[in-house]
């Protein structure tokens, strides 16, 4: 077990949080890679057979059946606990809506999946087993050889396109100011798309953009000059035109080069690597 989450698993016994079924129990998220801060959640996630019992904690709506998760809050040496129990029968679900048999270029993720079952199946990549090492190395394959990394990359392209188009249109007609926000907008979705094409997922949370590029270390355009863009660094807000135009030809070249996964092909980068860190 990770040496960073020694003793979770005997805490969770302990106050009596482990479903009597309980097939997995992995922590997910910021903690789970290594960016946490003392601040920072741990968010824990219990996958069960059977519906946990005899604890009244809130509820998460997903669309799914059934159509909640149960959740608890607890605390341990000053730090927040968030757990989640999901059952195995929901996850097999949410495969099931990113099969391939599903897939079209005209069919984007979030037309399939909420927010919720997307962080759900992007957290299987980078999760830490503290029970089920097994379960998540069976789901994370699982997760390769869906559609959904085709669902996430043809999603963020479409609306990379999209704010494209609306910075081009602002643009020619004078309107600067919302240019250059829909620049910053095709700029961070194009990211996304090339970064989820490698298995770096996360477009719900731009907070940890510059951390998933690191991680993914892309060839088509470096970490400087990334972030010369996203921090706008050369622009000149008297004149953002040029800027503006410059970004675009960017995006346009990087969504280029970007592949959309084809049924039967598992992506550069394979599978999912060892969860230990």
């Amino acid at each position: 077990m990770d040496k960073r989450f020694a003793g979770c698993l005997e805490k969770l016994r302990q106050d009596s949080l482990l479903s009597t079924s309980c097939e997995a129990v992995i922590v997910v998220g910021s903690a789970a890679r290594g960016w946490a801060n003392e601040a920072s959640d741990y968010d824990i996630w219990l996958v069960s057979l059977d519906q946990r019992q005899g604890r009244t904690g809130t509820e998460l709506h997903v669309p799914l059946d059934p159509p909640s998760v149960p959740t608890e809050i607890t605390y341990s040496a000053g730090r927040r606990w968030e757990l989640k129990y999901w059952l195995d029968a929901q996850v097999d679900q949410m495969f099931r809506k990113v099969a391939w048999d599903r897939y079209s270029h005209a069919l984007i993720a979030g037309q399939l999946l909420t927010d919720t079952e997307e962080i759900f199946l992007d957290h299987l990549v980078t999760a830490v087993p503290l029970l089920g090492e097994d379960w998540l190395k069976r789901r994370q394959r699982e997760l390769e050889e869906s559609a959904f990394r085709a669902f996430v990359v043809t999603r963020s392209l479409a609306w990379a396109d999209d704010s494209i188009e609306d910075a081009v249109g602002q643009l020619a007609a004078g309107d600067l100011e919302s240019s250059v926000l829909s620049t910053i907008k095709a700029f961070d979705h194009t990211i996304d798309a090339l970064l989820e094409s490698a298995g770096e997922y996360g477009y719900y949370a731009p907070k940890w953009r510059a951390r998933r590029f690191r991680a993914a270390n892309p060839d088509a355009i470096s970490m400087a000059d990334y972030w010369a863009i996203e921090t706008m660094r050369d622009l000149d807000i008297s004149a953002p035109g040029k800027w503006v135009e410059s970004v675009i030809t960017l995006c346009r070249n990087l969504a280029m080069g970007i592949e959309v996964p084809a049924h039967g092909v598992i992506p550069e980068g394979g599978f999912p690597g060892e969860y230990s860190r």
